[in-house]
C-alpha cells in the first residue's frame, strides 16, 4: 500500500498521462479515444479518503471509444492487461472486485464504446433528445456521477445530429453538458416536489410529541431534515447523492453555514419546544434561499404559528410548491402528480440503482400524453 493517500481522481488522471495514453500512442497508434473517471465511486464525487482504498479501489479509469470502433474494446484491454505496470504511484494497478467469488485480480481500466456505456449508466442515450421519463427515472445520484469526476482526454466526435444548442468540445463533453442540470420547468417540478414532501409531515413531529412520542417526533425531525438538504441542494443546482454522501454534498454549500448547525439542534433536541424551534428557523432559512431564486414572486418566509388550530409551527410547504408549479411553462410538466424525480418517492438504493425498476416506476406515475 502507498505510504501517503493520493485522491482517486488525481491518482486517475496521473495514471492516464503516465501510463494508460503512452500505451495507446505505442500499441493503437491512431485510436480516438475519451479518457475520464467518471460513474461509481466515492472518489468520483471527491468524497473517498484513506478509509476508500480497503476495496474496489485503486489506479482506474475509462477508455471511451466511438461507436464504429467499440468492437475493438476487447482487444485494447487485452493489451492493456498485458502491458499494465503491476503497480502504479505504490497501489497495484490489478485488484479484486469485492463482490466476486472467487475475488480474480484484474487492471480496471474499463474499454467501451462511449454511446453504449452511457445507455447502459443512464438508462438512455444523452446524445439523443433526453425526455420527462429520462430525467425524471434518472437517480440524482447517478447523475451526480456521469457530470462529476473528470474528462482526461476527450478525442471523439460529437454527435452533430443532436437537435440540441450550444454543445461544444468532444462527445464526452457534449454529453456531460446535455445533462449538467434539469431543463428549467424539470427543475421547478422537482424543486415543487420536494416542497410537497415537506409539507406531507411538516405537522407530525408536533403531533408525535404532543402524544408522547418523543421518539417518533425525533424520527420525523430527521426526515424532514433529510428533504430539507435535499431542497436546498436541488435549489442550488446541485444533484442530491444518495444517503451516504448527502450530508457531505449539503457541508459543502454556503447554505450548509446556517442551516446545518440548527438541523443538527432539531435532531439531537431531547424535547420538542427546542426541536420545534430549530426546525422552524431551518424552515424560515430555507424560504429565504427560495425568494432568492426569483423562480416565483416573493413568498412569506416566515412560519405559521399554527397547523390549522393546531399549535405547531409550520412554514405551509405547499404555499412554495403551488408557487413553482404555477411558473412551469410546459402544460405537461405542470399537470404532473407532485411526486418528483425517482429517488424522491422510491427511498430504497437497490430500487433505484436498477435502471428497469426506476424506469418503470416513473412510467406509471406519469399521465398518458
Amino acid at each position: 500500500m502507498a505510504a501517503t493517500f493520493t485522491p482517486g481522481l488525481e491518482l486517475a488522471r496521473l495514471y492516464y498521462r503516465e501510463v494508460v495514453r503512452p500505451l495507446l500512442a505505442n500499441e493503437c497508434p491512431g485510436l480516438a479515444h475519451s479518457a475520464a473517471l467518471i460513474g461509481w465511486g466515492s472518489e468520483v464525487l471527491g468524497f473517498d479518503s484513506p478509509r476508500s482504498t480497503d476495496h474496489n479501489w485503486g489506479p482506474r479509469l475509462q477508455i471511451f471509444l466511438a461507436d464504429d470502433e467499440a468492437n475493438q474494446a476487447g482487444l485494447v484491454s487485452d493489451m492493456l492487461a498485458a502491458r499494465l505496470p503491476a503497480e502504479f504511484r505504490g497501489y497495484p494497478t490489478a485488484f479484486p472486485a469485492a463482490d466476486t467469488a472467487p475475488a480474480q485480480s484484474a487492471h480496471w481500466v474499463t474499454v467501451a464504446g462511449l454511446r453504449s456505456w452511457l445507455t447502459g449508466t443512464l438508462g438512455f442515450d444523452p446524445a439523443a433528445d433526453i425526455n420527462l421519463l429520462d430525467w425524471l427515472a434518472a437517480p440524482t445520484q447517478v447523475l451526480a456521477e456521469v457530470t462529476g469526476g473528470a474528462v482526461f482526454h476527450d478525442g471523439l466526435t460529437p454527435d452533430t445530429s443532436s437537435s440540441r444548442p450550444g454543445l461544444s468540445g468532444g462527445a464526452l463533453t457534449a454529453a456531460r453538458a446535455a445533462l449538467a442540470w434539469y431543463p428549467h420547468d424539470i427543475w421547478l417540478y422537482v424543486m415543487a416536489s420536494q416542497w410537497q414532501r415537506i409539507a406531507e409531515e411538516e405537522a407530525f413531529p408536533g403531533r408525535c410529541a404532543e402524544a408522547g412520542d418523543e421518539l417518533g417526533s425525533a424520527l420525523i425531525t430527521a426526515r424532514l431534515a433529510r428533504d430539507l438538504i435535499r431542497l436546498v441542494l436541488l435549489m442550488q443546482r446541485r444533484y442530491p447523492p444518495y444517503s451516504k454522501w448527502l450530508g457531505s454534498a449539503f457541508a459543502r454549500t454556503v447554505a450548509a453555514t446556517e442551516l446545518a448547525p440548527l438541523l443538527a439542534a432539531a435532531m439531537t433536541a431531547a424535547t420538542w419546544p427546542e426541536r420545534e424551534n430549530n426546525l422552524a428557523a431551518a424552515y424560515e432559512a430555507a424560504a429565504r434561499l427560495h425568494n432568492a431564486l426569483a423562480v416565483t414572486p416573493p413568498l412569506d418566509p416566515a412560519v405559521r404559528p399554527n397547523y390549522y388550530d393546531r399549535p405547531y409551527r409550520v412554514i405551509e410547504a405547499e404555499r412554495f410548491a403551488r408557487a413553482l408549479r404555477e411558473q412551469i411553462s410546459d402544460e405537461h410538466v405542470r399537470a404532473l402528480p407532485l411526486i418528483g424525480a425517482v429517488d424522491q418517492f422510491i427511498d430504497n438504493t437497490n430500487a433505484i440503482g436498477n435502471g428497469a425498476v426506476s424506469r418503470s416506476a416513473v412510467a406509471a406515475a406519469l399521465p398518458e400524453s
